[in-house]
């Protein structure tokens, strides 16, 4: 049986269709809660009781059809490729009891292109909710499998969490900077993808904290990198791997525009200021990755607005931004 879940109102999804999927068998942690001493294990305990509280079932969003996916072109012109692919996914899981299943998807690109702002607005497009997992802050892979309950201030891994406390059986996983992820010869951060990754293993992954087999097969994975290079190759074989490129002069300066749109339309404060960026001011922020478009514009809006003006000018972007010339756009 079908249900209907209401999903945030930016979702292209008119009729998003959830239904319901079980991420664990509440007979397995029942044997796991049983079993514990009445004096050990405190937080264990507590997390088998939260599991049988909340239940096995999730929604698995699936859409009711195609959506208008222009926007995304739009606003993400070096991604069309990506998107095309996503595309294909959902007509996929239309007009079938089948849930969205996308093939892990890997990022390829220099820095500051838009990589994670993508995969956010994925996250948007699908409405599933995201969970953010930076590896180059990452020294080992317990934030993505969960570390023994054995150990002082263990705690479940990410994906355990993502399932269990979360509403949706596909939620997006986002592992940032996956090239950047670090180790020592006693644990392997990546490690947990291996299986994470594959469908079939995926059904039945455990994470270590809890000992509890969780259906983790329907969690969508976006991975980023700049390079590849460090990236073992079974993980990469497990992915569909796409190499972002810079926008290009035209790319960018669309970008910068429909980004002068967005912020001026999310805040109170835009109606001070004119519908459209001025063409020097449009010119200045093409220049700039993506990434330090947003900020450079927020800059932008506060000095105009202190000079009580309602058009921005070049001088009120900041200095340091503009000095960081080109990224080598696409001609």
């Amino acid at each position: 049986m079908e249900s209907r879940n209401p999903v945030p109102q930016s979702s292209p999804f008119l009729l998003p269709v959830a239904q319901m999927r079980r991420v664990f068998q509440p007979e397995d942690v029942e044997r796991k809660l049983a079993k514990l001493q009445s004096d050990e294990h405190d937080s264990l305990r507590s997390t088998y009781r939260r599991m049988l509280e909340r239940g096995p079932q999730r929604f698995q969003v699936k859409p009711s059809g195609v959506p208008d996916m222009a926007d995304l072109y739009q606003t993400l012109p070096n991604f069309t490729e990506v998107l095309d692919d996503v595309k294909r996914h959902v007509a996929l899981s239309q007009d079938c009891p089948d849930g969205i299943e996308v093939t892990p998807i890997l990022l390829l690109g220099p820095p500051g292109i838009g990589k994670t702002h993508f995969a956010k607005k994925l996250a948007d497009l699908l409405g599933t909710g995201m969970t953010l997992v930076p590896m180059s802050s990452m020294t080992a892979g317990w934030l993505l499998s969960g570390s023994s309950s054995q150990w002082r201030g263990a705690k479940p891994g990410k994906v355990f969490e993502a399932l269990v406390d979360g509403e949706y059986a596909n939620p997006v996983m986002v592992v940032d900077e996956i090239d950047k992820a670090s180790g020592d010869a006693q644990y392997d951060p990546l490690g947990a993808l291996y299986s994470l990754l594959e469908h079939d293993t995926a059904r039945a992954f455990t994470d270590e904290f809890a000992e509890v087999a969780v259906d983790a097969s329907q969690v969508i994975w976006i991975t980023t990198a700049n390079d590849a290079r460090s990236i073992p190759e079974p993980i990469l074989n497990r992915m569909n791997v796409f190499e972002v490129a810079p926008p290009s002069a035209d790319a960018a300066r669309q970008i910068a525009c429909n980004l002068y749109r967005s912020i001026r339309g999310q805040h109170g404060w835009g109606a001070h200021f004119a519908n459209q960026a001025a063409d020097d001011v449009l010119d200045a922020l093409s220049e700039l990755p993506p990434r330090d478009m947003r900020r450079a514009l927020m800059t932008g809006f506060g000095n105009a607005r202190l000079e009580k003006r309602d058009t921005l000018r070049v001088e009120d972007l900041p200095r340091s931004a503009l000095k960081k010339g080109t990224m080598g756009f696409l001609q």
